[in-house]
């Protein structure tokens, strides 16, 4: 039997149509489909009644567990001769192990492909009317994540400096960390009245948006029972959301 091929797939933000050409091509003729927790249903239900479809959504305390018994069905399903999609939420290379997926599959002599998806980093804010640049606000921007590796030694971002360094930040799974975020930009120098956009399940019909500060967005976020998935954004540019925004749920 010859090897089959694994296609590691961005889903994007949630939006079915958001979903690129190519995604959608290899879904349909995908032999099995191994999807996250953040793909949204309605992709899901692009997926063909005939395909195998395996859940392998990971919870926050067993993530490296989690991981090996993903590899470990990716290389099984490849080797069975089978057209593997790797279905994930967002853009697979963006904060979403895509990388550590491809080593694997390149060391244990599988053939893939990456697919990108459009990140939620980008899409949700544009959806919630908030240009993450803008001549008079923002030059520069950068994407962190705000749930790091817990098996790591120490925290890799350094609040302080990004704080200072950059006019726009826009933080992914970070909703659930949003007090120690709160703490680490005051104490980096970081106005209060700095602006910040909470947007909740972004491109979907379920889509919200919680506007504040960094001194009052913790109040506001507890009063509004925010939920994951939320993308944060912070800076100037939020000033803009209630002005450009667009999209009709």
């Amino acid at each position: 039997m010859s090897i089959g091929k694994v296609y590691i797939v961005g889903a994007g933000p949630g939006d079915p149509e958001l979903l690129c050409i190519k995604a959608y091509k290899i879904i349909e003729r995908a032999d099995v489909i191994i999807y996250d927790r953040l793909v949204s249903d309605p992709i899901l239900q692009l997926i063909p009644k005939k395909t195998d479809k395996i859940f392998v959504g990971k919870r926050s305390y067993n993530h490296r567990h989690q991981q090996n018994y993903i590899n470990k069905i990716l290389v099984e399903e490849a080797r069975n001769g089978k057209i593997v999609v790797r279905l994930k939420g967002g853009d697979p290379f963006l904060f979403g192990r895509g990388g550590e997926e491809a080593l694997m599959l390149r060391r244990a002599g599988i053939e893939f492909e990456v697919i990108p998806g459009i990140s939620s980093a980008l899409a949700v804010p544009t959806y919630a009317g908030i240009p993450l640049t803008h001549r008079g606000y923002s030059s520069s921007l950068i994407i962190i994540t705000g749930h790091e590796d817990p098996t790591k030694s120490r925290n890799f971002i350094n609040w302080g400096k990004i704080g200072n360094i950059t006019d726009t930040i826009v933080v992914l799974m970070g909703i659930n960390r949003l007090r120690k975020i709160v703490k680490y930009l005051l104490k980096a120098g970081k106005s209060s009245k700095t602006p910040i956009a909470i947007i909740e399940h972004g491109t979907t019909i379920h889509q919200r948006e919680i506007i504040g500060t960094i001194g009052d967005i913790i109040k506001r976020v507890e009063d509004h029972d925010v939920r994951t998935p939320a993308v944060i954004v912070i800076g100037d540019v939020v000033k803009l959301q209630n002005e450009i925004a667009w999209y009709k749920r």
